[in-house]
């Protein structure tokens, strides 16, 4: 099922999110990250995190193809960045929540992660280059962050125009967990 992506100025993507149980139910669990990969693909994305989409749990998904034609398709439950190192790099980011927005952001191009899989299998694993910049986007978003918070004074003040006219289009009607609408954990 396709779900609505929240926008920029929904005070749900501001909130840390909250760590997902290890018994929660797996038929609901499985059924949202289907839901997220539906959402994403008709988005065209290439991570999508669950407040993205108006559940405030510890969840993101990540599927691309790098350059050399390799598909990375991964659950990330309950993630939790043990290091980040290594130099920088710059790369131009964007958001499905923020559309028609690119900045160059720098990050560090190393980090440990320890994560849960949907089977609920633990991870603790490397991961570097762009992969590693695509998690710590994904992983911003569950704790409350976007990728304009990397950016200068000065850029979020020439972006700020083009982001009151985004927050202007907030939906109305997300996905609510605390309604009975079979996502609730």
């Amino acid at each position: 099922m396709i779900l609505p992506i929240l926008i920029y100025g929904h005070p749900l993507l501001r909130k840390r999110c909250l760590e997902i149980e290890k018994f929660s139910n797996s038929n609901k669990i499985n059924s949202l990250i289907k839901n997220m990969y539906d959402t994403m693909g008709k988005a065209q994305g290439i991570g999508l995190a669950a407040p993205q989409i108006g559940i405030s749990l510890r969840l993101f998904i990540i599927e691309y193809n790098n350059f050399y034609k390799k598909k990375f398709k991964q659950v990330f439950i309950n993630p939790k960045i043990l290091k980040i190192y290594g130099s920088y790099l710059i790369t131009k980011e964007g958001c499905l929540s923020i559309p028609n927005i690119l900045e160059n952001i720098i990050r560090k191009n190393h980090l440990i992660l320890e994560y849960y899989d949907e089977n609920w299998k633990k991870y603790k694993q490397h991961f570097n280059g762009l992969l590693s910049i695509i998690i710590q986007h994904e992983y911003d978003h569950i704790e409350g962050k976007f990728f304009l918070d990397h950016i200068s004074d000065t850029k979020k003040l020439f972006l700020h125009n083009q982001l009151k006219k985004i927050s202007a289009k907030i939906n109305p009607n997300p996905i609510n967990p605390n309604t009975n609408n079979n996502l609730h954990f």
